[in-house]
């Protein structure tokens, strides 16, 4: 196969169609661009959903994966490495917790998160077996296993995928009455992104999510913030929870802790929650592994510095002060976001988020559409201002303002 269209007919014949790719066909890439099969090149301005915050094929990323790959990749967790114990630390202290949970992907981090606060709920708060309460926010995304499913409210991810997981109420985002209605003595945890990524990059009112901290915190119950997609610089702090200044129980971490490379995920809190497990309890062959380790330790690295979460936020105002300017030409309806990260609803008359995307797709730009009417934007955090000042002009384009 060499042309585009041969790659897309084979993906489309032999690939369930769980996913509706825009029609590229990715050959290799570098920083913040990619080039396809027939050697165009575009700017990816969606990283992977923050999973390539730091670029493609990072320098410092791959010399690191190199090295372990010479080294050893994997022993599963029935023995030590000398990456493990390393790890675990430095992500510990960057979160300013005490112990780590290694998995590989987001959704299998969601998972543990959910796991981990029943068990506390049930061997530290006292509340009855099987009687535990976890309440989430409408519109949420956390992943598509069957429980986290269970507590979605976007039916193209939850219809016709039950019976559902019990143990779960959700609440309207943003809604601090609500949420302090919802909580009872049966409630372990409150689960929610800081910002909805998925749901268009919503960003809650002010003061909300201290809120959560506050009540969460009054009532004994554990705050669980899903950083998987807000963490690790995009939103120009290393978490996006820093914004208001809360420091959750748990973080949910996952895409740019393996900087693109490999999947690493990770739920990270104090002693006492983490402590409930046992051996055997809980666990992953592949979760921890030392080329994962490897590769995490250098992003960890990486975010000490400060620069990445630096770049987000200088690039991020720019960012936001550029698409801004759209809503005044009758082109865009609402620009949401923080950092280097956007959510743009596109008004009717000017076309879907997906002709949108196309429409980019031909002018050399990578993004991608959610919820109909809007386009996420999440360049990698090491994309040039000249490069975003392009991509922009693309948009421009299209929309003809």
């Amino acid at each position: 196969m060499s042309t585009a269209a041969e790659h897309i007919a084979a993906t489309e014949a032999h690939s369930a169609h769980n996913y509706h790719p825009l029609p590229v066909v990715v050959a290799s890439a570098e920083g913040a661009w990619v080039t396809d099969v027939e050697g165009r090149r575009y700017l990816d301005m969606l990283a992977g959903y923050s999973a390539l915050n730091f670029g493609h094929r990072n320098a410092r990323l791959i010399e690191a994966a190199k090295a372990q790959l010479d080294r050893v990749t994997l022993t599963s967790r029935a023995f030590h490495h000398d990456r493990f114990a390393r790890f675990c630390t430095e992500l510990a202290e960057l979160c300013g917790m005490e112990m780590v949970l290694p998995m590989n992907t987001g959704a299998e981090a969601v998972e543990t998160a959910v796991k981990t606060a029943r068990k506390w709920g049930y061997k530290v708060k006292g509340v009855p077996d099987g009687q535990a309460r976890i309440v989430v926010a409408a519109n949420n995304f956390h992943g598509r296993t069957t429980t986290i499913i269970s507590f979605s409210t976007d039916p193209e991810a939850r219809a016709d995928f039950g019976p559902y997981t019990p143990g779960f109420e959700v609440v309207p985002y943003g809604d601090l009455a609500a949420l302090e209605a919802a909580l009872d003595d049966r409630t372990v945890a409150v689960l929610m992104e800081p910002i909805q990524g998925e749901a268009g990059v919503l960003v809650p009112p002010a003061g909300y999510w201290a809120g959560v901290r506050r009540l969460t915190g009054e009532r004994g119950i554990l705050f669980i913030a899903d950083e998987i997609q807000s963490g690790l610089g995009r939103t120009g702090r290393t978490f996006a929870s820093e914004h208001e200044g809360v420091v959750p129980d748990m973080y949910v971490l996952g895409k740019a802790l393996g900087g693109g490379v490999v999947p690493v995920s990770a739920v990270v809190s104090s002693a006492e929650v983490l402590g409930v497990y046992r051996p055997g309890e809980h666990g992953s062959t592949f979760g921890g592994n030392p080329l994962a380790c490897a590769v995490a330790l250098e992003v960890l690295a990486m975010l000490r510095t400060g620069e990445y979460q630096q770049r987000a936020t200088e690039l991020g105002d720019h960012l936001h002060h550029e698409l801004a300017l759209l809503t005044g030409s009758g082109a865009v309806t609402q620009v949401r976001g923080r950092g280097l990260w956007a959510g743009v609803d596109i008004a009717p008359g000017h076309g879907t988020g997906r002709q949108v995307s196309e429409r980019l797709l031909e002018r050399g730009v990578l993004v991608k559409d959610t919820h109909g009417s809007t386009i996420r934007l999440a360049p990698p955090l090491v994309v040039s201002k000249e490069d975003l000042d392009w991509g922009l002009d693309q948009l421009r384009a299209v929309l003809s303002v």
